[in-house]
Parts: C-alpha cells; sequence; structure tokens
C-alpha cells in the first residue's frame, strides 16, 4: 500500500555498474520485508530466504562454496538459473546463520549479476567484532518510519500530496495540509499503526497495536543483552526514553535510576544500533564540517512520535491542540520534525545535530543544523513572534551567510530581520507539515533572497 521512497534508492543501487550486495537496516517492523517485496516486482524472478526457517537456512550452515550455493537456492525455490541476471535474491533474518554474511562477498566476487539483498530484526546488534562481515564488499541503506508524504500517498490523499510538492505552496491548502499534519503527528509514522487507521479510520484501533509493538521492542532486549543486569538496564532505558524524548540529557542516573553512567551509555548505545533511537550531540561551531561535541549532553531521539504520543498519554492533547507547539512545552512537534529530517536520510551515517552557546552568563540552543550548498543553515521550531528567536539571532550573529529557517504553525513567509547586533538576515517561515520539502524550499528560498536584493539595487 505504501509507495516508499526509498524504492528510488533501491534502484538506484541495482542499476549500478559495480553492485555490491545490500544491507537494509533499520528498526523492527518499519517495513523492510514489505519494501522489498515492492521492489522484487521490478525483477524477472524472485526469490525470498528467511533462514528462521530450518528448509531456507540449510544452504548456508552446509556452505562450501558459491557456485553449490547458488544453485541449491534456485533448486529449492523452483526458480531458472538461466534468469539469474534478473533474479533479486532477499536473505531475511541474516543474523540467524553467522556463515550467511560472509557468503555476501563471495557474491560480490563471483556471481555479482544477482540482486542480493540482505536484512535482520536483529541485525543491528551483532555488528561486532565476533562476526565476520565483508567490510568493503556490501552497500547500506537505512529504512525510517513513514515520512508525511508517504503518510498522505496511503491515505489516498493524492491532491494534498501534489499541493505539498507545489512550491511555493499555495494558500488555499494550508488548512487541509495542518489538518492531515495533525494526524500524522498523532499517529506516527509506523507502517503497522498507519495501515491499520487507513483501513479503519478509527484511531480507539490503534492502541492494542502501539502496546504489541512497545512490549516487542522490550522483549527483544534478552535476544542482545550478555546478562540479566544487561538486560534490566536495557529495558529501564527503553521505557525512560519515551519520556525524555526531545529532552538532553544525563547517563548517570537516567530516569530517576542508580545505574551508573557507563551502564546507561552501553544500553543506549546498544539501542541507538537498532535505530530504536539516536543521540543528537551539539556543536557549537556555525560553519561546515559539524563536529559534534560528545563530551556535552545529547538530545534523545526515540524511533516515532506516534509511539512516543502513545507512551506518554499524550495523545488527547495532540487531538485538541490548533498549534502542536503548545503540546508538552514544544517537544512533540520538535521531535516530529527531527524525525521527518531523519525519513529521508538513507545513509547509515547519517544523524541529527543541533547548536549550543553555553556561557555562565547565559545559553543558547537552536534546534537544528542542516547542511545546504556548503552552508549550515539553523533550523528553529517555534511559533510567536521572530523577535523572540533569540538562539536563531546569536547564531546568525556569526554566521558568514544570511539563510535562517523556521517551522511554525502559520503559513509560509520570506522576512528580513535584524539582530539586536545589528547583523541582517533573512527567515523563511515553513508550515509544519513542510519539513519533507526543505532542500527544495532552500533553492526557492535563495531565489527569493536575490530577488529582493536585485529590487533593492
Amino acid at each position: 500500500m505504501f509507495n516508499r521512497n526509498i524504492i528510488q534508492e533501491l534502484e538506484k543501487w541495482r542499476d549500478k555498474k559495480k553492485r555490491k550486495p545490500l544491507v537494509l537496516r533499520g528498526a523492527r517492523q518499519v517495513g523492510k520485508t514489505t519494501v522489498i517485496e515492492q521492489f522484487s516486482k521490478k525483477f524477472k524472478q524472485y526469490i525470498y530466504l528467511n533462514l528462521e526457517l530450518a528448509s531456507d537456512r540449510r544452504a548456508f550452515e552446509e556452505f562450501t562454496d558459491i557456485e553449490t550455493l547458488v544453485q541449491t537456492i534456485f533448486f529449492s525455490k523452483n526458480k531458472e538459473l538461466f534468469k539469474s541476471k534478473d533474479t533479486l535474491i532477499f536473505i531475511d533474518e541474516i543474523q540467524e546463520v553467522s556463515e550467511a554474511f560472509n557468503t555476501l562477498r563471495y557474491f560480490y566476487e563471483k556471481r555479482p549479476e544477482i540482486a542480493v539483498i540482505a536484512a535482520g530484526s536483529m541485525l543491528e546488534t551483532i555488528f561486532d567484532n565476533k562476526l565476520s562481515f565483508p567490510v568493503g564488499r556490501v552497500d547500506f541503506l537505512v529504512l525510517r518510519p513513514v515520512s508525511f508524504p508517504e503518510f498522505l500517498e496511503a491515505l489516498g490523499e493524492k491532491p494534498a500530496l501534489e499541493q505539498l510538492k507545489n512550491i511555493p505552496l499555495k494558500t488555499f491548502a494550508f488548512d487541509k495540509l495542518i489538518k492531515l499534519f495533525h494526524t500524522y503527528a498523532l499517529i506516527g509514522g509506523m507502517p503497522e499503526i498507519v495501515s491499520e487507521y487507513v483501513q479503519s479510520k478509527d484511531l480507539t484501533a490503534l492502541g492494542n497495536l502501539y502496546e504489541g509493538l512497545i512490549v516487542s521492542y522490550i522483549d527483544d532486549v534478552e535476544k542482545y543483552a550478555d546478562n540479566n543486569t544487561q538486560i534490566n538496564v536495557i529495558r529501564h532505558v527503553i521505557k525512560t526514553s519515551y519520556l525524555e524524548a526531545g529532552k538532553r540529557i544525563k547517563f548517570q542516573g537516567f530516569g530517576k535510576s542508580n545505574y551508573g553512567s557507563r551502564e546507561v551509555g552501553e544500553a543506549l548505545r546498544t539501542l541507538e544500533k537498532t535505530f530504536l533511537l539516536h543521540l543528537l550531540y551539539p556543536t557549537s561551531g556555525i560553519a561546515l564540517p559539524i563536529l559534534p561535541e560528545l563530551q556535552k549532553s545529547p538530545r534523545l531521539q526515540v524511533l516515532d512520535t506516534g509511539l512516543l504520543n502513545y507512551f506518554t498519554g499524550l495523545q488527547k492533547e495532540v487531538i485538541g491542540t490548533s498549534d502542536l507547539q503548545s503540546v508538552h512545552q514544544g517537544l512533540i512537534i520538535e521531535h516530529l520534525v527531527g524525525q521527518e529530517l531523519l525519513a529521508e536520510k538513507y545513509n547509515a551515517l547519517s544523524g541529527l545535530n543541533f547548536w549550543v552557546r553555553e556561557k555562565n552568563t547565559s545559553s543558547a540552543e537552536v534546534d537544528y543544523l542542516h547542511s545546504y550548498n556548503a552552508k549550515l543553515i539553523p533550523v528553529e521550531v517555534k511559533s510567536g513572534k521572530t523577535g523572540k528567536l533569540r538562539s536563531l539571532h546569536l547564531f546568525m550573529d556569526g554566521a558568514s551567510h544570511n539563510m535562517a529557517v523556521r517551522f511554525h504553525s502559520g503559513q509560509l513567509s520570506v522576512g528580513e530581520v535584524i539582530t539586536p547586533a545589528g547583523k541582517k538576515f533573512y527567515l523563511m517561515s515553513l508550515p509544519y507539515f513542510l519539513v519533507s520539502q526543505l532542500e527544495k524550499y532552500l533553492d526557492w528560498f535563495e531565489e527569493q533572497i536575490s530577488s529582493k536584493k536585485k529590487k533593492k539595487a
């Protein structure tokens, strides 16, 4: 049902001249298997292998050479070997057989004409020195929760999607898009949740699904923890993460616990490998490259805002608001903007950062930083008057460019702003629902600035 944007990235991978086997990464239940099944329609033959099944596992457990493996796979699935150049093999739950990872290198070296994709629900937790992994012989892509454009597609809201992508936004489209975005903010982007809502349009029917997802993440702990103590720490961190999401955190005593910094840090980094959460580190720099300052407190981002709303009991607040900035001290909309900024970052090393200036007399913080045309663009998530954007003004005082962005509950606008220190810059204010279109709007923003300068000349 979803036209996931990652399909375009998969097509680019398929068409590479020197294509490597692909490892598709991402949290459990973000739709990896569904995406590959959709992508498989672009091949004449599709072979699905689930290594949790003994029948599919046997060929990898008894692996001796790549030719025998390939022949065994094609024979067991009743596929034609002479069509191997137009065949996709998807190896799901590959972590169940450690030897299977090493076969990826042989596919690359000996049978590169076969398109091979691997994935696994607990894959991230075993990327360590114990695993014989074919470094340099595989590519990676990351799948994240459903974005707002994908949500509109799933709902069948094609006119709304067309207007979302129309730049600049037409005024008449604002009311409907912000209403739909509030629904997205409430539900989140987990595919199973979105699918159920599309079919039933019943918000009350989603509770059991949220509960099931969160419980499954907590139950998974035993699969990647080494001992009971570590199990307890990770379970505590998962539950507490929903309560602390959107905030800067301290590892020591995280969630009012007695756990130390080392224990919590290890648990958070383990969960980060599974893509259940992200640690956003600040930088005090105002130019590229971004250098995260790991000694400072990070901000916590969890997998999905819908899960966050459910766990914290904020769903009714989201339903009743006219401005998402008023919910949970603005943390929900800031978190969702981060989720949208991450949604189409398919590189495994992609992340988010924010800017801080920490002094004894005063401190400042800009919500996000976005790299654009060799510029480091500050991105704030704020309602209200532009004059209240004190942190943004401080950033722009030192910036070598004149572009800043704000996401808010109002209409699209571009204005000239003067900081208290006297620096002139341009501020583009975008409705919350346009986060997914930020890159295109920055192109448009530059055109608007150029046009304003010509008029003044």
